[in-house]
């Protein structure tokens, strides 16, 4: 496959081990430190809890094997709407596209919630509805700005956030292992098979974000190696944790792990003292607000690239004009992501973004299987186009479509060289 400008600008650095660890800091992000003290998981199935991750787990396998068979034939930057887009089309990739950015938002907001909860444990103070009210609306309003003034501190601040959030999780399971009481591990009775099913299904939450960390396909090398191998290893080591994470969880606190805000810096605290204690909840909070600045900085470039294209008004699609960023996407994305966060709770907020994932994955799914039956593959022919409007695209160059290596040997010149696809239009170009 002969890729354009675009593509051909991108360097194929990341290998099996680079694609699964950026996978693994995707997937394990603000999630886990909300899940082991919610009431659909602990709640329903207590001591017995683990078993929903390995429930979700399987299930992700397959989701899993999809993202894999699609990411090794479809190379182009855009992950599963590049996946869809190639498989069945545009409009498909776009449909995609706004379904990303509909589970982006949801997780946003959700997120938000447990960087709430965190800050009121700390500071009591803060515990009245106003006060959350508040101190949702200061976050949201501190990742708007930062991202609207540029994005070389957030990038910095989302490398500090992945230090905090890995290092106190490892350091809490290895004493946490030491730690647990063996009456809190045991399973008297196994738990109904709809009780099981509607944990896992919850817990789709916090294993997502696979479908994210796939969208850089166009800087991975040898994808048809590299994405099967990395997003197993990935699978693998991400159920590892959670399992681990659930189980000194329950062990150290038992049944009263049930229903609390911050659930892990209660464990800290009940095996390091008070100090373990605010060391896991500052954790928690440096690592859901880098999440917030992440998702604050790339969300918006979906409503920026579907203004772009005159999907959405087109003061979205403004850029300021002295920090460069797209400032009233950004504004907007907050204001929906705060209004979101104000209006419902953790769990049911889970809820809603493991629907719009669902039909994401199902897409993907879908994808694999065309593909497969179609026979294609990025390396069989002539370059693909760039996909129009799908959701975190940045603005594509115009890009000339050129003859493969193996047509240039059979004497074929290939496509006038003259012939460049721009935007123009949609099945339009322009003559050079």
């Amino acid at each position: 496959m002969t890729r354009g400008p675009g593509e051909a600008g991108l360097v194929r650095a990341l290998g099996v081990w680079g694609l699964a660890a950026s996978i693994v800091n995707i997937t394990i992000g603000g999630g886990i430190f909300r899940a082991p003290g919610t009431m659909e998981v602990t709640g329903r199935l207590g001591a017995a809890a683990p078993l929903a991750y390995v429930v979700c787990a399987i299930a992700m396998t397959f989701v899993v094997l999809c993202f894999a068979e699609a990411g090794s034939r479809v190379s182009l930057t855009g992950g599963p709407y590049a996946y869809v887009e190639r498989a069945f089309g545009g409009f498909a990739g776009f449909v995609i596209g706004w379904l990303l950015w509909v589970t982006g938002t949801i997780a946003t907001a959700a997120v938000g919630t447990i960087f709430a909860d965190s800050v009121q444990r700390m500071l009591p103070g803060l515990s009245s509805g106003l006060g959350r009210a508040g101190t949702l609306a200061v976050v949201f309003g501190i990742v708007a700005a930062i991202n609207v003034l540029g994005v070389k501190f957030g990038a910095r601040l989302n490398m500090a956030s992945t230090i905090a959030k890995l290092l106190p999780l490892a350091l809490l399971i290895v004493v946490g292992l030491t730690k647990m009481h063996s009456a809190n591990l045991a399973v008297h009775s196994m738990p109904a098979a709809s009780e099981l099913t509607r944990a896992s299904i919850f817990l789709l939450f916090v294993f997502a974000g696979i479908e994210s960390a796939l969208v850089p396909s166009g800087e991975v090398r040898e994808p048809a190696r590299t994405v099967p191998r990395a997003v197993l290893l990935a699978l693998v080591v991400v159920t590892v944790v959670y399992m681990l994470v659930q189980i000194v969880a329950f062990g150290v606190l038992g049944p009263s792990l049930a229903g609390r805000g911050a659930p892990l810096a209660d464990v800290a605290e009940a095996v390091m003292g008070p100090a373990g204690g605010a060391l896991l909840g500052v954790a928690v909070v440096l690592s859901t607000f880098g999440y917030l600045c992440g998702m604050i900085l790339a969300i918006p470039r979906a409503l920026f690239a579907f203004a772009r294209d005159g999907v959405l008004p087109f003061a979205l699609a403004s850029v300021h004009e002295k920090y460069h960023t797209p400032w009233i996407a950004i504004i907007l994305q907050a204001a929906l992501s705060l209004t979101l966060a104000l209006s419902s709770g953790f769990e049911p907020l889970v809820i809603l973004a493991n629907v719009s994932v669902l039909f994401v994955y199902l897409g993907c799914a879908a994808a694999a299987w065309q593909l497969r039956r179609k026979e294609i593959r990025d390396d069989a022919g002539e370059m693909v186009r760039p996909i129009r409007g799908s959701a975190l695209a940045a603005p594509h160059p115009p890009q000339i479509r050129r003859p493969h290596p193996a047509a240039r040997r059979r004497g074929d010149p290939g496509p006038d060289p003259r012939r460049v696809v721009g935007r123009t239009g949609p099945g339009r170009a322009r003559r050079g």
